[in-house]
């Protein structure tokens, strides 16, 4: 993996930019999709000409641009970033884009051997898939809080809300750029949202509580990026109101945790376990199954959900809390 200039052209064209070789197959949206809140994130947007997202800085917000270009086998990824950010955004990109993800250990044939055939399979059909860490803890947290004991319908339709309320235009970069690319509420316009614009957008009191009680610390918890997950996750698991599945999700983004298990999860558990035992299953039974491939077991399940499985239905479904009538 490594790193160049880019053509003339592209460089002109934005604020500052970059070629990154990843050495390999890479796939950009497949890599990147676990950082949207769902197709309609005012934060992303997928065009024929390359992935878009926003977002701030310690230097301020930055628009980025990356397209992949080249042989697929072993393509290159160019990023062009605007923005009072753009220096920061670019210097992380790398690592944003998986630069730190290392499959070695996953993919050796003695490994292998232990997986299930889907999971085996699975890989071999996916080897451009990198864990991206974003770095930006923040930035993963809120929406990981609103999604806390809800639908994902739910949560994702408050999001939206909130971002086009309260969200910031992404800095210009040129006509190309979508319309309507949004930046997230820094900590601090988090921290200003009134009470009846949570419960407009369906958010609970529980939920916008929990919210505005880790942004009172933000400055500290974004120095957790440079802590482990492990430690990242102890250290936020402090702050009431959020536990295991809300730091199992962050630091799968902010820190492209390969091991994190998203316990306590509404459906995940029941998936796993049908799909490795034909039978669902709870938490504990959940973190068994997954026991023998300690270190990789995000890997294992992000293999089966690219799999194809598909779980057969048990029960009733969530139901979807309206908390604006109330």
């Amino acid at each position: 993996m490594t790193i160049t200039d880019v053509p003339a052209g592209l460089a002109a064209a934005a604020d500052a930019s970059l070629r990154w070789h990843p050495g390999g197959p890479f796939n950009l949206l497949q890599t990147l999709g676990t950082l949207m809140r769902g197709n309609g994130d005012p934060a992303f947007a997928s065009r024929p000409d390359g992935v878009w997202m926003s977002f701030t800085t310690p230097d301020g917000p930055a628009t980025l641009r990356l397209t992949v270009s080249g042989d697929p086998r072993e393509p290159d990824v160019d990023v062009q970033a605007w923005g009072s950010g753009s220096g920061d955004a670019i210097s992380t990109a790398p690592r944003l884009l998986g630069s730190g993800d290392d499959w070695s250990g996953f993919d050796c044939p003695e490994f292998h051997a232990t997986l299930p055939r889907m999971v085996v399979e699975a890989r071999r059909r996916n080897l451009a898939l990198r864990l991206p860490s974003t770095g930006r803890i923040v930035d993963s947290l809120v929406p990981t809080i609103l999604e806390q004991k809800v639908t994902v319908i739910e949560a994702r339709r408050g999001y939206r809300y909130l971002m086009y309320r309260f969200g910031t235009a992404a800095p210009a970069a040129g006509t190309a750029a979508p319309a309507g690319l949004l930046v997230q509420p820094t900590p601090e316009q988090w921290l200003r949202i009134p009470s009846w614009e949570w419960h407009k957008a369906g958010v609970g009191p529980q939920r916008s509580a929990t919210v505005m009680r880790a942004l009172r610390s933000a400055v500290a918890l974004e120095r957790l990026a440079g802590l482990t997950a492990a430690e990242a996750s102890a250290k936020m698991q402090t702050i009431p109101g959020i536990g295991i599945w809300t730091t199992a999700e962050v630091v799968q983004r902010t820190h492209g945790c390969p091991d994190s298990i998203a316990v306590g999860d509404y459906h995940l558990a029941a998936y796993v376990g049908a799909a490795l035992t034909g039978r669902r299953t709870d938490d504990a039974g959940m973190l068994q199954l997954l026991a023998p491939w300690q270190g990789h077991r995000q890997r294992v399940v992000r293999m089966i959900g690219l799999s194809g499985f598909r779980k057969p239905t048990f029960g009733p479904r969530m139901t979807i809390q309206d908390h604006r009538r109330h």
